[in-house]
């Protein structure tokens, strides 16, 4: 199994978390970075570390103080040969800790970069769907799109329509989500994806504790139930979808 978005830099344990993962069968792990300083841990740490693999990102909360600078110096950082995606990156006018216009410039950037690179482009948006999606639809057809900890079901549609991966993360498994668990099924068995975007969202049965890679095989069980899927022949249709979307060995 993996989880396919971590912020192992946020966790003070991240060693010990990742032997977790192992003992529950979580192999392989995409770290995410945030700022330069997270990417620069995120890769320190993925160095170190057999199946950990790293998504490398300017969050739009970091969109008032990043420039064309940030931008140019990620560039750099992608060229790591464990960087294997860029992001997370994208919208969000929820939290709104930055001003729009930036937002969407610094987004921009990344998806070009993304393209540049031929990496996938990893991507957060909070209410801001039409703005988001005026910048994903026009990317290349073939760019690699994953909607990661899908919340957002007016991109469903176009994301069935261009193929872009869809990733749930813990919150599929709340009882209130029908909505999420109904779209969950929707999307094709080559396209699905799952993470715990730990140590946020955990997932139903460890609700209240930490999230880590390990619990991502409680959204993996929600996934098969919702979709009605055998649990392995879904596990490993996940497994080889992120190793589709990321280049993975």
């Amino acid at each position: 199994m993996i989880d396919t978005h971590a912020h192992l830099d946020a966790l003070k344990d991240a060693p010990e978390a990742l032997a977790r993962a192992r003992e529950a069968g979580v192999y392989r792990v995409v770290t995410i970075g945030t700022t330069l300083s997270s990417c620069r841990a995120a890769l320190e740490l993925a160095d170190g570390e057999e199946g950990v693999f790293v998504s490398l990102g300017l969050h739009p909360h970091e969109a008032g103080t990043a420039g064309q600078a940030e931008v140019d110096e990620l560039a750099g950082l992608l060229e790591h040969p464990k960087a294997v995606a860029v992001g997370e990156t994208g919208l969000d006018h929820f939290r709104d800790y930055a001003p729009h216009d930036r937002q969407l410039e610094l987004f921009r950037a990344q998806a070009e970069l993304a393209v540049a690179t031929g990496k996938p482009l990893i991507v957060h948006t909070r209410a801001a769907d039409e703005d988001t999606l005026a910048v994903l639809t026009a990317l290349p057809e073939d760019a690699h799109v994953v909607l990661h900890c899908f919340s957002s079901l007016r991109l469903l549609g176009p994301a069935l329509e261009r193929g872009w991966f869809v990733s749930f993360a813990g919150n599929v498994t709340y009882p209130k989500a029908a909505d999420l668990r109904a779209a969950a099924a929707r999307v094709p068995a080559h396209r699905i994806l799952a993470e715990t975007d730990s140590p946020y969202l955990s997932p139903q049965p460890v609700r209240g504790r930490r999230n880590e890679p390990a619990h991502v095989v409680h959204t993996l069980a929600t996934l098969a139930e919702a979709r009605g899927e055998d649990r392995d022949e879904l596990e490993r249709a996940i497994d080889a979808n992120a190793t589709a979307a990321f280049g993975l060995p």
